[in-house]
C-alpha cells in the first residue's frame, strides 16, 4: 500500500526492531520484532545523517582497534531496543505502541530541525512526541478513534469543535416499507 501511495522508488528502508519480552512459546521461535518501513518524500534528495544518531557498541570489540571500540559502530538495519516500559512516563497504553527511542533514532537522523516528517498509521502518537521534542513538526494520520484521542491527550491537543446540526452534511433518507 505504501509502494502506491509514495512510490516504490521512495522507499529506503526496511528496519527491523528487536526485542526480549512478553510470551515465549515453547513449540516455535517467539516472534520478538517489529518491521518499520521507511520512505522519503522525494527519492534521491532524501536528508540522511547518520552522525545525528548515537553509536552502538561493537560486539566483539577486541577484532577492532581500541579507537574505533571506543568510538562505537553506526547501527545497521536490526535494533535492539525494549519495549515502552510499563511503568514508563512514555506509556500511553496504546497496543502497538513504539519506545520513543526507536523513533528518536529515525527522525534524527531522517529529517533536519524545522523539517516535516509524516506518520500514516500514527497510532499513540509516538513520532509526533518525538518530532516536538527534537525541533521538527509532524502529520500523524491514524482512522482509529481511540488512537486519535491518545495522541491528543499525548500531545496536548484539544478536541475538534463538535459539528453543528445545521452544518453537517444531510443524512441519506432511509427507504420505509
Amino acid at each position: 500500500m505504501l509502494d502506491e501511495i509514495f512510490g516504490r522508488d521512495a522507499f529506503l528502508n526496511e528496519l527491523i526492531w528487536t526485542y526480549d519480552y512478553g510470551a515465549k512459546p515453547r513449540r516455535r521461535w517467539p516472534a520478538k520484532h517489529d518491521t518499520i518501513l521507511v520512505y522519503a518524500h522525494t527519492p534521491g534528495v532524501h536528508h540522511f545523517d547518520a552522525d545525528a544518531v548515537e553509536r552502538e557498541p561493537y560486539m566483539a570489540p577486541g577484532l577492532v582497534g581500541a579507537d574505533k571500540a571506543a568510538r562505537g559502530k553506526r547501527p545497521t538495519d536490526v535494533w535492539f531496543h525494549t519495549i515502552v516500559p510499563t511503568s514508563g512516563r512514555e506509556k500511553t497504553g496504546y497496543p502497538t505502541q513504539k519506545p520513543e527511542g526507536v523513533l528518536r533514532r529515525i527522525v534524527a537522523a531522517s529529517s533536519r530541525p524545522g523539517g516535516w516528517c509524516l506518520d500514516p498509521f500514527a497510532g499513540s502518537g509516538t513520532l509526533g512526541a518525538v518530532c516536538r521534542a527534537l525541533g521538527r513538526r509532524f502529520v500523524l494520520i491514524d482512522d482509529s478513534p481511540v488512537a486519535i484521542a491518545v495522541m491528543r491527550e499525548r500531545l496536548g491537543c484539544s478536541a475538534p469543535p463538535p459539528l453543528a446540526a445545521e452544518s453537517a452534511p444531510p443524512r441519506p433518507e432511509t427507504p420505509t416499507r
